[in-house]
């Protein structure tokens, strides 16, 4: 990244210390696994008048800044939410997951993507930069621009680095009291789940989630994010 889109990114997005941008590290999460970048996706169509009422929502009914557009530059819109403060990648998969409930009932759950993962084990890959085929780039989009990527989430030619850093310069990042005044931050898997599932003491994490996963009585949703969590480990 230029310098100044590279100031603008660590700005909104780097959490922990500064590294070399020459490591190739986009630094989205610290030693503790917390995150500042959070980033909900729609894919299969990368519909904007779908993934814009998220976009139009937060800031009307949450009253938080704007967040930040992308097209991922393979299948999909994004909104880049800056957090002011890092928390950890469970607390940021909740807070989106509590997004995708609010706005996004409608739509299918393989149609969203939440990142980070809630084991912080997937985190969203840096915007702008050169996709695998090396002919497209993701990069940030101004609102306006938005609707004409649903079909080609993508650009066919390297984004201006000043044009990219001027789109999040014009960003704010969430301050702690805001997102937990509107959603507050629910734990990975919530005590009401936890309730439902039995009485008995768990002390091994990943028997829990397996208890979740696997119990008829708690929400579908609930044992889908269980499944989610237990993926990479199986």
């Amino acid at each position: 990244m230029a310098t100044r889109l590279q100031s603008e990114w660590d700005r909104l997005y780097r959490c922990g210390p500064a590294v070399d941008p020459a490591s190739g590290d986009p630094g989205l999460i610290d030693a503790e696994g917390r995150v500042r970048a959070l980033v909900l996706s729609l894919a299969r169509p990368a519909d904007w008048s779908v993934l814009g009422r998220v976009w139009q929502g937060v800031q009307t009914d949450l009253g938080w800044p704007a967040p930040g557009i992308a097209v991922s530059g393979t299948d999909a819109c994004q909104l880049w939410f800056s957090l002011a403060e890092p928390v950890s990648a469970a607390d940021a998969h909740a807070l989106l997951a509590q997004l995708r409930t609010r706005y996004l009932t409608d739509i299918p759950l393989h149609r969203v993507a939440l990142l980070p993962s809630a084991d912080g084990v997937e985190l969203a890959p840096p915007v702008p930069a050169l996709q695998a085929d090396g002919e497209v780039w993701s990069a940030y989009v101004a609102p306006d621009l938005a609707p004409v990527f649903a079909d080609t989430p993508w650009l066919d030619v390297r984004p201006s680095p000043e044009g990219q850093a001027e789109l999040l310069a014009r960003l704010s990042s969430i301050r702690a009291a805001e997102y937990r005044a509107a959603l507050p931050v629910a734990p990975a898997v919530p005590a009401s789940a936890t309730a439902s599932v039995s009485a008995t003491s768990f002390t091994d994490p990943r028997q829990f989630l397996l208890q979740v996963m696997n119990d008829g009585r708690v929400e579908m949703a609930l044992r889908i994010e269980a499944a989610k969590v237990l993926l990479p480990r199986s």
